[in-house]
């Protein structure tokens, strides 16, 4: 007897213009917090106290100090092709007076993705890292929440990058595209922002 050959079920890859029109129609309402990855919905965890803080205060030293240099844009959609658009926590981009009033911004926009990791951080390590390297992101950091360490990588070859530095709280991050409104390079040192808590 001849033996029936599996094959396993197709996925259905949902587009972002489908993804848009889910949102439009109330398939997926307001308040579901989820993201487009390779075709597929993704739910996103819930936002900690923590996470919030870390973002916030990120949010606000890079609004004052790069001023109207770039448009720091936070938990917003960032569309990387026809199948993928992500929400990173921060991404820094290049200036626009319409501040992408016409279209979310893409890949090419970007200067610097920031993605803060609760319990996302394996997520984030091995599905986020190399979804933004695909895509040429320059720089994209993963700051794990708890111990405020970031996980910087830069260059992007492929699947995935090739420099990657651990950064302890207590040394400065710098990204080379980002600059402050004195053209200076941005430095930032999370130990000082948002002290971890003994």
């Amino acid at each position: 007897m001849a033996t029936i050959p599996l094959t396993p079920p197709s996925r259905h890859v949902i587009t972002v213009d489908a993804f848009h029109r889910m949102g439009e129609t109330g398939i997926l309402a307001p308040t579901d917090r989820v993201e487009l990855i390779d075709g597929e919905i993704i739910d996103m965890s819930p936002i900690g106290a923590l996470h919030a803080a870390i973002v916030a205060r990120l949010a606000m030293l890079f609004s004052q100090k790069l001023g109207a240099t770039a448009v720091v844009w936070c938990q917003n959609p960032l569309r990387l092709d026809d199948v993928n658009e992500p929400e990173p926590d921060i991404a820094i981009l290049r200036p626009r007076a319409d501040f992408y009033t016409t279209a979310h911004p893409g890949p090419a926009d970007s200067l610097l993705v920031i993605e803060v990791a609760d319990s996302s951080l394996a997520y984030d390590l091995g599905v986020k890292v190399p979804l933004y390297a695909r895509h040429g992101i320059p720089e994209v950091w993963v700051i794990d929440a708890a111990t405020r360490r970031t996980r910087a990588f830069r260059q992007p070859v492929g699947h995935g990058y090739t420099h990657e530095a651990s950064v302890e709280p207590h040394e400065p991050l710098s990204c080379p595209g980002v600059a402050d409104d004195t053209g200076k390079r941005l430095v930032v040192e999370l130990a000082r922002l948002l002290p971890l808590l003994k």
